[in-house]
């Protein structure tokens, strides 16, 4: 019967070190997987494994992550900086904010404009599914912490929409965010709207937490959005009021982000209300 007893009590110490390895195995991986893939000091390299043409001048980039499981590892509208060469061999460096999340686990992506005249642009246009490409990051002043307002207001242009994008997903496919979002994105003509899609699929599929405004400076006929520039009249009518819980965001090129500063001004949004990424 002692023997016995030995036996058992043996038995049951073993399993209780296979369960106590097992959990903390379980507990380091997991932890393991959150872990990012980039390093804010040091350039990585990824590889484009999928290029898709958008239009003449605007391409989806995926990039491969270490393993199928591994996460970007960027807050949220943080950016990353991407390096290249331009048309005459020298090196580029200059920010993007991936339009991917860390629930889209493996890779992550880039939508792109390209200019006639940009560096990096060229860079982007030479670039072909199995190259690499070296980034750094995460870069960023901008900290978000779901609650930290009742409603965002968002003013983007061209390629600004990009942060806009990452911040309202976040927002949005967070259970238990309740943020409302209102976005005006302006650009000169329809064929330059970025993500025209994915942000009509957000305003789909949750219908009174986010609304799109567009703004056009040259509309196609029986256009229905904005004309022009983004005026106080439009801010005032599609962002929520100034309010010590709501945050006003703005990214596009420097002369609408002057005049938006002092449209946001001039309508009695404080300085803490309002961020530029």
């Amino acid at each position: 019967m002692e023997f016995l007893e030995a036996k058992e009590i043996q038995v049951g110490i073993a399993v209780a070190i296979v369960a106590v390895v097992a959990t903390a195995a379980y507990l380091y991986t997991s932890k393991k997987s959150k872990v990012g893939s980039i390093d804010p000091e040091n350039f990585k390299e990824f590889k484009l494994v999928k290029r898709t043409q958008l239009s003449h001048n605007v391409a989806k980039f995926r990039f491969e992550l270490p393993t199928p499981t591994s996460v970007l590892g960027l807050p949220i509208g943080q950016h990353i900086s991407c390096r290249g060469k331009d048309s005459q061999g020298e090196e580029v460096i200059k920010p993007y904010t991936p339009t991917t999340l860390d629930s889209d686990v493996g890779y992550f992506e880039l939508v792109i404009k390209m200019y006639p005249l940009g560096r990096m642009s060229h860079y982007f246009r030479e670039l072909r599914e199995g190259d690499y490409m070296a980034v750094r990051g995460p870069k960023g002043r901008f900290k978000y912490q779901p609650g930290q307002v009742r409603a965002f207001g968002m003013l983007a242009g061209g390629s600004g929409i990009t942060p806009m994008f990452q911040v309202a997903r976040a927002i949005l496919e967070n259970p238990k965010d309740n943020t409302q979002v209102h976005l005006i994105y302006a650009n000169v003509t329809y064929d330059d709207i970025l993500l025209k899609e994915e942000l009509e699929g957000l305003e789909a599929k949750y219908p009174g937490r986010f609304q799109v405004y567009y703004v056009l400076n040259q509309p196609p006929e029986e256009w229905t959005g904005g004309v022009g520039f983004v005026s106080k009249e439009m801010i005032q009518a599609h962002c929520p009021a100034p309010a010590p819980d709501i945050k006003i965001l703005r990214c596009g090129p420097p002369p609408m982000n002057k005049a938006m500063a002092a449209h946001l001004d001039a309508l009695g949004y404080s300085a803490e209300m309002q961020f530029q990424f």
